[in-house]
């Protein structure tokens, strides 16, 4: 179920409880729990209905601006039926949580004999390793050059780096992934320790702001949202890869930790 950013925002404020939508079939289920950007939302209800029934009060738990803005956004599968689904913020996402947390070694040693499994499963053989030490030694690099680089496709190499993300071992950067500090201890368990370059300090940039924004930002040296309070709008603005949906994303990613744009 795709919800805008800004929409996200406001579910996790408790501005916006509904959202409407055109589908052939139920995409979610009362109790289905979403990962989303801001953290798990929760299905509260899903009902089929009848457009005629949409009031005023609907637009404005579900963020539109009126109810004549609500149906036109609804016209254009009319042939499908309408949807009302509830919504809640449930919380954080408990894989941040995870992946802040160094394990012990009896946890190691716990995560480690998963690895060893995911590996003896895997028809193409073990992976596991592999993916951990070129995340760590090339963090923030897209995922088709590393998959390419181990010889492997993109999506199946996606996949996996998701599996090690389930266990708080890796973390989706705007563009790239990073090691935790999780994923660092176990890889050091495995391999011994290593030099690294020291953690950039400040909030990774959204990955909802996109990748040409993101290569934008970077070329600039701007990777936080710190970087980015330094700057004023008109300027990030005059970059090319950087639109009005960026600075909007960003703004609002800003704006969630008490920052804003310098000029402003």
């Amino acid at each position: 179920m795709m919800i805008r950013p800004s929409e996200l925002e406001a579910i996790r404020r408790g501005e916006i409880d509904l959202a409407f939508r055109r589908w052939d079939r139920p995409r979610v289920k009362v109790g289905t729990r979403l990962r989303t950007s801001v953290g798990v939302l929760e299905v509260t209800e899903v009902a089929q209905i009848s457009p005629s029934t949409l009031r005023a009060a609907d637009a404005r738990r579900a963020g539109a601006s009126s109810l004549t803005a609500l149906k036109l956004a609804l016209a254009s599968r009319a042939d499908r039926p309408l949807f009302r689904v509830g919504l809640r913020y449930a919380g954080p996402d408990l894989r941040d949580v995870l992946r802040e947390t160094v394990p012990a070694d009896d946890e190691i040693e716990q995560i480690t004999g998963w690895l060893e499994r995911l590996d003896a499963a895997a028809a193409g053989g073990p992976w596991t390793r592999a993916t951990l030490r070129i995340i760590d030694a090339q963090p923030e690099v897209r995922a088709p050059e590393l998959a390419a680089e181990l010889g492997r496709p993109t999506l199946e190499f996606k996949r996996d780096v998701r599996k090690l993300k389930e266990r708080g071992l890796t973390e989706s950067l705007a563009i790239g992934y990073r090691l935790s500090p999780r994923g660092e201890t176990v890889l050091d368990a495995l391999d011994g320790p290593r030099e690294r370059r020291p953690r950039r300090p400040g909030t990774p940039l959204p990955r909802t702001v996109g990748a040409p924004a993101t290569r934008a930002l970077r070329a600039l040296d701007l990777h936080t949202l710190e970087d980015v309070a330094r700057w004023r709008r008109a300027d990030l603005a005059a970059l090319h890869g950087v639109g009005p949906v960026a600075l909007d994303r960003l703004g609002d990613a800003l704006a969630e930790r008490g920052l804003d744009f310098a000029d402003d």
